[in-house]
């Protein structure tokens, strides 16, 4: 956020900005999934229709897409899951071979249809619609610019400014040079698919917070924030657009063209990404998430491994961290197992409503409940992705007890959680953070756990193969890659000022 607040908490308690309840298993809520497709041979909306079914993990808020028939363009954006928003008469009346597509979580800007994606401008050199995954730390500052100018915003989001600033630079630039004005101006975290008429873009921040990759179709070309949505239409995963690149499909689905914009001496790849967010089978910045998520299991067992009968991941995402944990345990001669000890309840939704406190512990025995015969009598070694605010890994600490563990040691597959995100994570705010003003003993203690342990910063750029010059982990070291106001900037970026308005 341009102000150096922190972002609205997505607490087990009452969400002021969404009105929503979220149970105390809720973690860090994803970010947003972008979408482009240009092909020769048939309509672009159920190609990306099946696109934002593999990103719908990034956003539940809402789902759209826009296309483009060559002389007008089309849109369908509503409020919900994919399946929702979507009949088969929508997506007959989405006509054109080009087209992109969004789904939401939001991190700036209202839980309303006013900022659902894909935003779309009619203007006077013809159509413009845009996706966006990220967060500006700037918007407040370019809206403002712009609506002295007579620019009439109809939300509150930093996607219509992106928009707004594409549309003004593209009355006097060619589409290129107004992209490059517009990122010039921007600041944040961006991956973007744009459509200009029928022509398709994908744009990636300069440094590369957010994933974007290409991929080739039989009868086209794709960009999609994780490669998983090109897998799904039976593409190939050509490369990962690079950190301050364009790339524009060509119309007639024969290729890409590439331009490097921007260029910058670090990167700042959000480590979290591969920790907690991408789809474990996809590629993001030439690595497997879910090889990845083993090593950092490896580096765990490495940092702070501890022998106990058994090893279990908290499902969904602690498994890979635990199985490759339990690999290195054994390449050094551990006795430990690995088990899955907690069974996941998969009709249990994301969000429901839990109004007092009683119940909303209670939503872990509703989502996650212990084999007894793996736990009982049996030391432990509880393994996950991340430790936010806490409750749940108290309450599951306690669950294992009462099922008669005899032991529960936590690992965590990431170093702690003290600082808020301002690059696109419905981060928890630092009053929030149990890691912010507490040592990992402190911690441990609140816990109730037998020991803990974390990863470090170091060896999460070991597993992977980054300098941590290289990643942002603003969220860990509340040091950021951009500058924003209130914060401390990391220096290893602090030759990238923001932009001047």
């Amino acid at each position: 956020m341009p102000d150096g607040r922190d972002p609205v908490p997505s607490s087990p308690t009452e969400n002021a900005n969404s009105g929503r309840s979220e149970t105390a298993l809720s973690g860090p809520t994803e970010k947003c999934g972008v979408v482009g497709v240009s092909l020769t041979e048939r309509d672009a909306a159920r190609p990306l229709y099946y696109s934002l079914y593999a990103l719908q993990h990034r956003g539940q808020e809402s789902a759209g897409i826009v296309t483009h028939d060559g002389f007008q363009q089309h849109d369908h954006v509503e409020m919900g899951l994919v399946g929702d928003a979507f009949t088969e008469d929508d997506i007959e009346s989405l006509r054109g071979s080009a087209g992109i597509g969004h789904v939401r979580y939001p991190t700036a800007g209202s839980v309303d249809k006013s900022c659902a994606q894909p935003f779309t401008v009619s203007f006077r050199s013809g159509a413009l619609g845009l996706s966006h995954n990220g967060n500006l730390v700037n918007a407040d500052e370019v809206r403002d610019e712009l609506a002295a100018e007579g620019h009439a915003f109809t939300s509150d989001g930093d996607t219509e400014v992106i928009a707004h600033d594409l549309a003004r630079n593209l009355l006097e630039e060619d589409l290129v040079r107004a992209v490059k004005r517009t990122m010039g101006r921007i600041h944040g975290s961006y991956s973007l698919t744009i459509m200009q008429d029928d022509t398709v873009l994908g744009v990636r921040d300069p440094e590369g917070n957010r994933p974007l990759c290409i991929g080739e179709l039989d009868d086209g070309y794709v960009v999609a924030s994780e490669s998983a949505a090109i897998d799904t239409l039976d593409g190939e995963l050509v490369r990962d657009v690079r950190p301050g690149e364009l790339v524009v499909l060509q119309p007639d689905g024969e290729g890409f063209d590439s331009y490097q914009l921007f260029e910058r001496e670090h990167t700042a790849h959000c480590f979290f990404e591969h920790v907690y967010f991408a789809r474990p089978d996809s590629v993001i910045d030439g690595k497997l998430v879910y090889e990845v998520r083993r090593d950092l299991g490896r580096e765990l067992w490495a940092e702070s491994g501890i022998d106990t009968d058994v090893v279990m991941p908290v499902p969904d995402s602690g498994r890979a961290f635990a199985s490759g944990y339990a690999d290195a345990a054994q390449d050094d001669g551990a006795s430990v197992e690995f088990a899955e000890g907690l069974m996941k309840n998969r009709y249990v939704g994301r969000t429901f409503i839990m109004p007092t406190q009683d119940e909303r512990e209670r939503a872990v025995r509703l989502k996650l409940n212990p084999i007894k015969s793996t736990v009982e009598g049996k030391t432990v070694t509880l393994v996950d992705d991340s430790i936010v605010r806490g409750t749940t890994s108290t309450q599951l600490v306690q669950l294992l007890k009462d099922c008669g563990a005899a032991e529960v040691h936590m690992r965590i597959g990431a170093p702690p959680i003290a600082a808020p995100c301002y690059m696109g994570i419905n981060m928890a705010t630092r009053e929030e953070l149990i890691a912010a003003d507490r040592s990992t003993e402190e911690i441990r203690d609140e816990i109730e756990a037998d020991s803990l342990g974390y990863l470090s910063p170091d060896a999460v750029a070991a597993a992977l193969g980054e300098d941590r010059d290289d990643l942002c982990m603003g969220c860990v070291t509340g040091e950021y890659p951009y500058d924003i106001d209130g914060e401390e900037m990391d220096p290893a970026h602090a030759d990238n000022p923001r932009p001047e308005l």
